[in-house]
């Protein structure tokens, strides 16, 4: 089976070029499963019950988000009647939704997807090594297809958790830090890495925010609001080939598509 993962969705311009390029994406790569980061989608802050209704209409089967899932107040509610948006399963438990979700292709294979986040330079959360190991344990039980969205700001950390993982699940695909990274491997065991997938969003822009609210957080000390780029859309994602039966991955590869028919940026 072919998943499609794509990374962190920024803004209004990130879900504009995604809803725009979602069906030839899938077309093209024979998608079977389509995963998007979701967690900066509502104008670089959270998500809202509105564009994870659009985005599942589109095709999206599952949406993983990381420390920005909080931001608008009326996503709890939601993630409490909808399993196909999830948080960091590192988060306390009596927080609202699931750290995973086990969705099904057309063709009836069932995928786990596992959404953990890093504690190096990020929010307060539960240890997430241990925490993911008992989370695959319990999604093997349905599936060896498995693949965890790995939210975290040091590269040392996503590394050591695909070392962690590999063998144990099909793929570990680093979020958060927006920056397509060029490391995409199978690991020895048949896991497929990357530390970062990058941003699907606006890149004339500071990681999808507007470049003089951002220069002016850094030159100038100001802590105003920043609001999400618009212009220079691009998707950032993988595709990842993986043995449904066995659960190990065949290849992962790298995309970073510009508006248009699906031409490089």
């Amino acid at each position: 089976m072919k998943l499609l993962f794509i990374g962190d969705l920024v803004g209004a311009a990130g879900r504009r070029i995604l809803l725009d390029q979602i069906d030839r994406l899938v077309d093209h790569h024979a998608i079977d499963y389509c995963v998007v980061n979701v967690e900066n989608v509502a104008d670089g802050f959270g998500v809202t019950p509105d564009i994870a209704e659009e985005l599942l209409n589109a095709g999206v089967h599952c949406m993983t988000s990381g420390n920005h899932i909080w931001d608008r107040s009326d996503i709890r509610p939601y993630m409490a009647r909808e399993p196909r948006l999830i948080r960091p399963v590192n988060y306390p438990t009596d927080l609202p939704g699931s750290g995973m979700h086990v969705g099904e292709t057309a063709a009836g294979i069932q995928v786990g997807v596992i959404n953990v986040m890093g504690r190096v330079f990020m929010p307060a959360t539960d240890e997430p090594f241990r925490r993911v190991s008992e989370a695959v344990a319990e999604v093997k039980k349905k599936t060896p297809v498995i693949i965890i969205d790995m939210h975290a700001e040091a590269t040392s950390e996503k590394i050591a958790m695909g070392w962690h993982l590999d063998g144990v699940v099909s793929a570990v695909l680093g979020t958060h830090t927006h920056v397509q990274t060029a490391d995409e491997r199978i690991l020895p065991g048949g896991t497929a890495y990357i530390t970062d997938v990058g941003m699907t969003g606006p890149y004339e822009s500071v990681i999808g925010m507007e470049r003089d609210g951002a220069l002016a957080r850094f030159l100038n000390r100001q802590s105003g609001r920043l609001t999400s780029a618009k212009k220079d859309p691009r998707v950032c994602a993988v595709v990842v080939d993986i043995d449904e039966t066995t659960g190990r991955s065949r290849s992962i590869a790298r995309l970073m598509l510009g508006p248009g028919n699906g031409r490089p940026a």
